[in-house]
This record gives structure tokens, C-alpha cells and sequence, in this order.
């Protein structure tokens, strides 16, 4: 230890000074890296889970014939509407 304390008598630390940056600099960067990765904001992935969007459930409705053409356009006209609307929300509080 007393090696390290004292660089050649010289009564500094040494080189290995330098490592101690470059280790809290790696552990910034995984932190930042597995907080992007991993963050909240990230929206899940609907195919990697097998879920289907309200749409394509709607689609898959109407071919298997539990709807009718009526109601199938109906609720995509709701879809659609609702949609627009959630759009608009969020560009009135990006400004």
C-alpha cells in the first residue's frame, strides 16, 4: 500500500490515479445505457408479445364474421376519430 501512497518517494500516487475516472466513467455509461434501455418511457412492443391492436383485432372480427359490416365500420370510424383526437392532445402539449 505504501507503494501506491508513495510513488518512488515522491509522495504522490502514482499512475494509478488515472484509473479511478475511468471506472466511475464506465459506471455512469452503464448506468445511463441500462436506464435507456430499460426506461419507462419505452413503449412495449405489441408483436414480440402476441397482443393485437385494437384495429387488427377489429379486422380479425370482421373476417371471422363476429361483426357485421355495419358495426365494423362504426367502431373503425370510432377508432379513427379517437385516434385523431389523442393526436391532437399531444401536439397542444408539446407547445
Amino acid at each position: 500500500m505504501q507503494t501506491l501512497a508513495h510513488w518512488h518517494g515522491a509522495g504522490g500516487p502514482g499512475p494509478w490515479i488515472l484509473f479511478f475516472p475511468l471506472i466511475w466513467a464506465a459506471l455512469v455509461a452503464t448506468g445511463v445505457f441500462l436506464r435507456r434501455r430499460r426506461g419507462p418511457w419505452r413503449q412495449p412492443q405489441h408483436a414480440a408479445h402476441g397482443t393485437e391492436s385494437p384495429l387488427d383485432l377489429l379486422d380479425r372480427r370482421f373476417a371471422q364474421g363476429e361483426i357485421d359490416e355495419d358495426e365494423y365500420w362504426r367502431r373503425t370510424s370510432v377508432l379513427a376519430e379517437s385516434s385523431r383526437e389523442r393526436n391532437a392532445e399531444r401536439a397542444g402539449s408539446r407547445r
